[in-house]
């Protein structure tokens, strides 16, 4: 069946409907990965956005149901050049056509994906919609596609209720904006109790668990929007409570702490973006998933300094606080799918924590 992604600008891609058959209004986003699509899909943070894979050829190893970063897929859609119809592995369960259909995700194969990459890097991120209506009137729908906005989507992915994963060590208090699996994995495989909590749970209940640390996750959406989450983040910040954020959750305590965010104009998504240590001046390869990025040139010296820069675009990626046992990251330590070279990040979190422990 012919499908079609109509974006705000006019431009029209033809190719073949895969996985749901269904219209979809949606931002268009990249991710420029070459492997790891089932954690792509899975990953809470691209809840209201649409994903274009640049590698070229998507599905090749199927989907192994145990790598999956949440319990569903969050995209709204899905574009590819080329979708695999015969996956090989030996860890292969499923076909990614079949899980497309299960979880009700539209997409779009056969475009020149390399070439919508570029409009979106010269124009920026822009609305489009995926429809199987050949009799589609562009009058009609670009005013549609023009008017849809990413709003409400942490209240939308967050769990729903409190959970934990037991451990001997040290105990977390993980919010979860939209948390990737391998955050809470991360932090228990390194003994910590981890005990996992929606995103508008109140400071003082966190507090009240007298936690050894605090961690903020990942998550999707602009972070202004979230007013209730960063009140209670302001209290937070004003306990001893060491902490370590990440994405959403480092964008969210700058905003706390009087920082300002604004909104890239195409973001960084993939496995392969480099970031520079600027006190060591080491650059790292990480995992990136995020569309807003903190300002530097709002953070007041006295609260927080600049940890981490991204050496393609000089944009912040980290931050260290003044005065506090508190650290953030825009990229994903965890790198689920990605590369490892940042996981050190969560032993420095065990290490803060223990010399916490040993002040008290």
């Amino acid at each position: 069946m012919k499908a079609f992604l109509i974006l705000e600008d006019g431009t029209v891609f033809s190719g073949t409907s895969i996985g749901a058959e269904r219209e979809v209004i949606s931002e268009i986003v990249f991710n420029t990965s070459m492997t790891g699509y089932l954690e792509v899909l899975t990953d809470p943070s691209y809840a209201g956005q649409a994903v274009t894979m640049t590698y070229p050829l998507i599905g090749n190893y199927g989907i192994c149901y145990k790598d999956m970063e949440s319990l569903k897929a969050w995209p709204d859609g899905f574009i590819v050049r080329e979708l695999s119809r015969m996956p090989s592995n030996f860890r292969c369960e499923d076909t990614i056509q079949k899980f497309l259909v299960d979880n009700n995700i539209p997409g779009i194969a056969g475009i020149d994906t390399r070439a919508l990459a570029k409009i979106l890097r010269e124009k920026g991120t822009m609305n489009g919609m995926i429809t199987t209506n050949e009799n589609y009137n562009l009058e009609e729908v670009l005013p549609k596609i023009k008017e849809y906005t990413v709003s409400g989507v942490v209240k939308k992915v967050t769990c729903k209720e409190k959970s934990v994963l037991n451990g001997d060590g040290f105990k977390v208090a993980l919010l979860d904006f939209g948390a990737k699996k391998n955050i809470a994995r991360s932090l228990n495989n390194r003994g910590c109790e981890v005990t996992i909590y929606p995103a508008e749970t109140k400071a003082e209940e966190i507090l009240a668990s007298n936690p050894d640390g605090i961690m903020l996750s990942n998550g999707p959406g602009d972070p202004k929007e979230c007013t209730e989450i960063i009140e209670e983040l302001k209290k937070l910040y004003a306990s001893d409570v060491p902490m370590f954020a990440i994405c959403l959750g480092h964008q969210l305590m700058a905003l706390a702490t009087g920082a300002d965010t604004h909104k890239l104009k195409y973001g960084h998504r993939g496995a392969n973006h480099p970031v520079k240590d600027l006190k060591t001046g080491r650059v790292y390869i990480s995992s990136q998933n995020h569309g807003y990025v903190v300002d530097e040139t709002t953070l007041d010296p006295n609260v927080a300094n600049p940890a981490f820069e991204n050496v393609n675009d000089k944009t912040n990626e980290g931050l260290e606080y003044v005065g506090k046992n508190i650290f953030t990251v825009q990229f994903h330590p965890e790198a689920c799918a990605g590369p490892q070279d940042t996981a050190y990040l969560f032993d420095r979190f065990i290490d803060m924590m223990k010399m916490k422990k040993e002040e008290q």
